[in-house]
């Protein structure tokens, strides 16, 4: 495992995260469904049980030491501000669906469409909360120490 590239105290940062990388699996999924006519073309997906293990980990380091740790992987790097690359891999059962059975290869491409977009929403749903939470809560700290 690489060192962390950062440190921070928020567990919404995790939430953040997953955002964003839903938004761009759902890129890389667009891109199977309308670029598979073309030559050589190679289905991709984002790295999943990668992506998962990283924040498994970085979720883990908040529970013990109430502090974020996010570490690199052969295709995730995190970079300061928040910001991380993914790199997609490629999609070597979508490749043989697609050699085989184009019908079938479109619906795979849906349905993994369909099951990121619920992960993105529960995700930004989440976020939208916390983010009330820590504003009510410095409204309501703010509002007492008026008082």
């Amino acid at each position: 495992m690489k060192p962390h590239l950062q440190a921070t105290d928020n567990i919404t940062e995790v939430l953040r995260r997953i955002v964003d990388y839903t938004e761009q699996r759902r890129d890389v999924l667009t891109r199977n469904i309308f670029d598979y006519h073309q030559d050589n073309f190679c289905p991709k997906d984002m790295p999943e049980a990668e992506f998962a293990q990283r924040m498994t980990e970085a979720v883990s380091e908040h529970l013990c030491s109430q502090r974020l740790m996010f570490c690199d992987s052969d295709h995730i790097q995190f970079q300061s501000g928040g910001v991380f690359e993914i790199q997609p891999v490629m999609d070597t059962q979508a490749k043989e669906l697609l050699r085989d059975n184009v019908r079938e290869y479109l619906k795979l491409q849906v349905d993994k469409l369909s099951e990121n977009l619920m992960n993105n929403r529960i995700a930004a749903d989440l976020l939208r909360h916390q983010q009330q939470q820590q504003y009510h809560s410095a409204y309501l700290c703010g509002k007492a120490e008026k008082n």
